[in-house]
Formats: structure tokens, sequence, C-alpha cells
């Protein structure tokens, strides 16, 4: 039995080298230190909101439709105005959990129109939920409220909008939301 089992320990030394050889290459070639990307700020964008239409508790949670009424926007390189009829279509979890789903047009001031889909979410301590939700101004340091926009347009120069990664820093206000949006390079 002690000859059968030397190979096997043979095999089992070989492939542990063989792997810390690997892990040693790997190591070594990492880099030294991984640098978080940078944000670029975009534009800010305000868009006015209606009343929320209440569908009321559907299997996901509390469903309400807010519509947006208008808007406008600017940044360094684009501005314009938010066009009527989007909407956010949002999902309120029982502890005031908002998944948002925000569909709308943009038009710039050079009339070029640009969709906008923004997933994100929003949240904060309940009190704090239950104000916001009511319409109430809450202070916006309070409330997490983070999008994943993504844009589609056909303007050749608007195509920076299409060919990079944004996230947006929102605030609810009792008519307005405002998103700052931001490039990752």
């Amino acid at each position: 039995m002690k000859r059968a089992a030397a190979p096997i320990i043979r095999i089992v030394v070989c492939v542990i080298g063989s792997l810390t050889a690997v892990a040693g290459q790997a190591r070594t070639t990492a880099p030294a230190r991984v640098q978080p990307p940078a944000l670029e700020f975009a534009f800010e964008l305000r868009a006015d909101v209606g009343a929320p239409m209440e569908i009321g508790q559907v299997a996901q949670g509390r469903r309400r439709i807010v519509p947006i009424l208008g808007g406008t926007f600017e940044g360094p390189s684009i501005k314009g105005r938010v066009m009527p009829g989007g909407a956010d279509w949002q999902i309120i979890r029982p502890d005031g959990f908002t998944e948002l789903d925000t569909r709308y047009t943009i038009e710039t001031d050079k009339k070029q129109i640009v969709y906008v889909q923004n997933a994100g979410m929003r949240h904060a301590p309940p009190a704090i939920m239950d104000k916001l939700l009511k319409g109430e101004l809450v202070d916006p340091s309070l409330v997490y409220f983070r999008t994943v926009p993504t844009f589609e347009t056909s303007a050749p120069d608007l195509q920076w909008l299409t060919r990079a990664v944004f996230i947006g820093t929102g605030e609810r206000l009792p008519t307005q939301v405002l998103i700052r949006f931001w490039r990752v390079p």
C-alpha cells in the first residue's frame, strides 16, 4: 500500500506546487493599487412632477405612477427642456424602499430628442420616507436616491450619452425631482 500512496502523494505535491506558482504569478502581475473610476459632471435635470396616481397594493409592493409634466436640464455641453408625457413607475415596499423606473424624453436647445430610461432606488429611515411619500419637504442628505440612466438618440453630436455609463444622484422636492447625472469616463 505504501507504493500505491507514493505516486498519489507526488501528484498532489506537483498540483499544489503548480497552483502556488500560478497564484504567485497572478499576484506579481496584478496592479499594486486599483484606482476607482472618476466621475465627470454631465448635467442637472429638474423635472416638474404631478400628483402620484395610486394603483394600490400589487404582488411586488405598492404601485404608484408619478407623471412628468416638464422641466429643464443644463450641463457644460448640453441644455434644454424635459418634455411632458413621461412618468416614474414606482414600487414601494412596506419598509418604504422604493424601486424607480422612470421613462421620459428631453429636447436640447438644438431640437435634438433624447429618450431617457432611468432605473433607480430611493430609501431612508421610515419616518423620513413617510414624509417624502406624502409630498413633504425633507432634507435630501437623509435620503439615499441613486439612478442608473440610459440614453437613446440619433443625434451625432450626442452619441457621448449613448456610449458611456452614467449614474444619477437625486433629490425629491414637493413638485420637482432634481437629478444630477455623472458620466463614468
